[in-house]
């Protein structure tokens, strides 16, 4: 029967029986007593061993109640190395009563690296864990963000479930070393002396600025108590006091630009993460709808609209980071500029997403460079003396409208689970026909490309239209694909009807009508609700007399009273 003693251990509880803990505190001693001679980060070091000897019984003990054995402390001095292996210990670890052999095998773990970090040090921490170069992970994350879409997903995952490598034994095996005392003795005496080097820089510096103050001190001060210089002494300090108020008006000038820098620079990044974000969240989501607009370029492009959106933001955002930055070093001088490496990582993502704009900007301009239109041909069986009813309607269900008139403004509809553009740019047109026929031609016009593209384009457009009788209904509204909602895109309706037959236009169709040729220059919006007969040259109105006598007769009442009112009023007057 042992007696258990509870030790804290690296900050964790262990049970552990008498034997086992006498031969690990004879094991600690000794490597304490091997560091004797160079206290230089003693404490950490044996700090450190002991974080790694309590990280490896916490694997070996899976149950709170065990209690650490002999056994357990001689697997952890195997591993871990004996203090023997110092030149310097005072006294040896009795060889003779335990044999160990160091272990020097140890498998790599994935870590973040915080010493070498551009934002988490997860492309460094998987650089060692590969054991290759930074710059080919941080370039093959950069190339999954432009042209694989999760790249910055698969970064933000990382970051958040890889812990970052801050003890001395994380760092170890974060580069794939073995955890024990000779690799923690040197690591930690690395730190050591990276720190005393960069202490000592800053020393050099600091007494190198207190002799050049010093140097410049005793210079005025010989100035002052010499001879040659005391004439002139009181226009010298006025000028010198002068300069120095003009100096800190410059100085406070300078801190206010900062400040207006930083304001404008960070209001500017903020709208661009929150409107970048939630169109992108959307994007990624299949949303989509009103309040998600882009601009006309992004629309028929071959890169996707991701990565477009994203484009617009590192374009605009990269500047005004460096704005930031620069509105923070003039308020601060202890705010560190953007290292190179940084610098040129920043430009080349910027030129990226500049070329990538011009690329989709181009490649809009020449989608619109040539025009191109589609007709269609429909006969009409009227003769002369028949009316020839013309109206227009349209679809409440795809999109309401409460007044039909042409405009040149598109919407976005759905149509059987496709999204698609609604227009209503329609002109109405009624001429004589050269045949003798009664005829109308549909021409729809669009842009593209070439002038194949632009034909095919404009055959696409989806227009419908309905003969009952001698009435035509004729759709208020065009249907396209949603990718030319920015093309210039119409549909001209021309009706060519013969002598002598006579043509009736609805009040739905008064805002669609286009130049209609008549003999009395009637208004377009004016022809509505009117008959008119087509003879020889043009139309001419039957109906239209009839309301200018009734207007002339509204207009000779409002006359006669008018006078009757101006006599009644003299009469007064003269009484």
């Amino acid at each position: 029967m042992n007696k258990t003693i509870n030790i804290n251990l690296g900050g964790f509880f262990f049970h552990i029986d008498e034997t086992a803990y006498q031969k690990l505190k004879r094991y600690l001693e000794s490597i304490s007593r091997s560091l004797s001679d160079d206290p230089q980060g003693k404490n950490e070091i044996i700090a450190d061993i002991e974080a790694r000897i309590s990280e490896l019984l916490s694997e070996k003990i899976t149950d709170a109640r065990q209690v650490v054995n002999e056994g357990d402390i001689e697997d952890i001095i195997r591993i871990m190395g004996q203090p023997e292996d110092y030149a310097e210990a005072e006294e040896s670890y009795d060889q003779s009563s335990y044999s160990y052999q160091r272990n020097s095998s140890s498998g790599k773990k994935l870590f973040r690296d915080g010493d070498d970090k551009f934002l988490g040090g997860v492309a460094s921490g998987i650089a060692h864990y590969l054991d290759i170069d930074t710059i080919w992970i941080r370039l093959g994350l950069l190339a999954l963000f432009i042209f694989g879409g999760f790249g910055v997903l698969l970064y933000i995952i990382l970051w958040i479930l890889l812990p970052e490598a801050k003890t001395t034994a994380e760092k170890l095996q974060m580069q794939g070393e073995p955890v024990n005392i000779d690799n923690i003795e040197r690591k930690i005496r690395e730190e050591f002396s990276n720190v005393s080097e960069n202490v000592r820089d800053v020393a050099n510096k600091a007494s190198e600025k207190i002799k050049e103050g010093a140097n410049e001190f005793s210079e005025k001060m010989t100035q002052t108590f010499s001879g040659k210089t005391k004439k002139n002494n009181g226009a010298s300090d006025f000028f010198d006091t002068i300069g120095k108020i003009i100096l800190a008006i410059f100085k406070i000038i300078g801190k206010f630009i900062g400040i207006i820098i930083i304001f404008v620079s960070a209001a500017v990044i903020l709208s661009l993460i929150i409107g970048g974000f939630s169109v992108g969240s959307l994007e990624w989501l299949n949303v989509d709808g009103e309040f998600l607009q882009y601009p006309p370029f992004f629309y028929e492009s071959v890169l996707p609209k991701w990565l477009l959106t994203l484009f617009v933001f590192l374009l605009v955002g990269i500047p005004f980071l460096v704005l930031f930055i620069l509105g923070l070093r003039i308020l601060s001088s202890n705010v560190q500029k953007i290292n190179k490496p940084t610098s040129l990582t920043l430009l080349g993502i910027w030129l990226v997403s500049l070329l990538g704009l011009i690329f989709t900007g181009l490649e809009f301009g020449t989608s619109h460079t040539v025009y191109g239109q589609s007709s269609q041909k429909n006969n009409i069986n009227v003769v002369a003396n028949d009316t020839l009813q013309l109206k227009m309607i349209n679809d409440d269900n795809l999109y309401y409208r409460h007044n039909l008139r042409r405009t040149t403004s598109k919407e976005e509809v759905e149509v059987e689970g496709k999204k698609m553009t609604y227009g209503s740019y329609i002109k109405v047109d009624v001429r004589k026909s050269n045949a003798n026929e009664n005829y109308f031609i549909i021409q729809k016009e669009s842009r593209g490309k070439n002038k194949s593209n632009a034909n095919k384009n404009a055959e696409n457009i989806k227009y419908n239209f309905k003969i009952e009788d001698n009435t035509i209904v004729l759709d208020a509204y065009y249907l396209s694909e949603f990718k030319n909602i920015w093309k210039d895109e119409e549909v001209n309706i021309i009706f060519y009807v013969t002598e002598g037959v006579y043509v009736y236009f609805d009040n739905s169709i008064r805002n669609f009508l286009y130049n209609v040729d008549n003999s009395e220059d009637i208004y377009d919006k004016d022809m509505a609700n009117h008959h008119f007969i087509m003879t020889d040259d043009t139309l001419e109105c039957t109906d239209c007399k009839e309301d200018k006598i009734e207007e002339k007769k509204e207009v000779s009442e409002v006359i006669i009273k008018e006078s009757t009112t101006i006599l009644e009023d003299k009469t007064e007057i003269d009484i």
